[in-house]
């Protein structure tokens, strides 16, 4: 069931491109992401208090980087994501988080003084030049005469606020759990969220979204949020993150399948070669270790 769970989870994931995208052109992005963190905090509430009796006290100290996880992993991640989605296709978009796992890898490094190995460092060097391939649609040199696209540029945005999202969390996990830490972060996330929602005349608009569009946000809180980062931690606590991160890499594949499935877009043989130079890196990156042992075991 662990298995089934994280493919589960890697598809609920790569279909939150596919959420995202319809609400994108229909939605302003303060209220989107407020409505998909208000959904997502209320069952985050109801399960902490369920598996953990309620939401422990938090200092001052807490306080403070509870508001930093919610500025930067739930308010600025989410409109980015949002902006970014209204300009470009959710395939495209999906490989460039797809980098995720290689830069929280080489700041954890710079901040942390975590080792990059041999392996790790070509994973680095084939996932930054996938996400080249990628944002420059087959041609690099494009960004340095005329820079990043604006969809481009919010979404790679949105990689920035999550590694920022995943250095903050380390030291507060020391004093929470997990899912205390995400419930924290949804919640003072989506207080952040509700003023500039607010302003953008979210009471007015709402009565006004579809069916399919409050389906969409339900989708995006409970199955792209709650449960997917839910059984992600259970697999971790189960088997290791080790293994529980390789099927981090199926996200990109569902987003583009299920793209192609619902909303006909089509992958281009630059989106092609960037996603395969990505997944491959963000593979070594995450299986370096595993990979060294058997090598080392091997010549042993």
């Amino acid at each position: 069931m662990t298995y089934i769970k994280l493919v589960l989870t890697a598809f609920f994931w790569g279909g939150t491109f596919i959420a995202g995208k319809g609400l994108a052109n229909h939605i302003d992005p303060y209220s989107a992401a407020f409505f998909r963190f208000l959904i997502a905090s209320l069952f985050l509430i109801f399960l902490t208090f369920r598996m953990e009796g309620g939401l422990p006290r938090i200092g001052i100290r807490q306080g403070v980087n509870v508001l930093l996880l919610g500025m930067t992993g739930v308010f600025s991640y989410n409109v980015l994501f949002f902006t970014g989605l209204s300009f470009i296709n959710a395939n495209r978009a999906s490989l460039i988080i797809a980098t995720n796992p290689i830069f929280i890898s080489l700041f954890s490094a710079l901040i942390f003084k975590e080792s990059l190995t041999p392996l790790k460092i070509t994973g680095l060097c084939l996932s930054v030049a996938g996400a080249m391939v990628i944002i420059s649609n087959g041609n690099p040199a494009l960004i340095l005469e005329s820079g990043l696209g604006r969809g481009e540029a919010a979404i790679f945005g949105c990689v920035l606020s999550w590694v920022a999202y995943s250095l903050l969390g380390k030291p507060l996990m020391k004093d929470l759990s997990p899912m205390a830490s995400v419930c924290y972060s949804s919640i003072a996330g989506t207080v952040l969220l509700f003023f500039p929602a607010l302003a953008h005349n979210i009471f007015s608009n709402a009565p006004g979204y579809t069916l399919g569009q409050w389906g969409s946000l339900f989708y995006l809180g409970f199955f792209g949020t709650v449960l997917g980062f839910f059984w992600y931690y259970q697999a971790i606590l189960e088997i290791g993150p080790m293994k529980a991160g390789v099927f981090i890499n199926f996200v990109p594949v569902s987003a583009i399948i299920l793209a192609w499935l619902i909303l006909g877009e089509t992958l281009t043989p630059a989106s092609l070669t960037g996603g395969i130079l990505v997944i491959s890196g963000v593979y070594l990156t995450n299986a370096g270790e595993t990979i060294k042992k058997l090598i080392l075991g091997k010549k042993d």
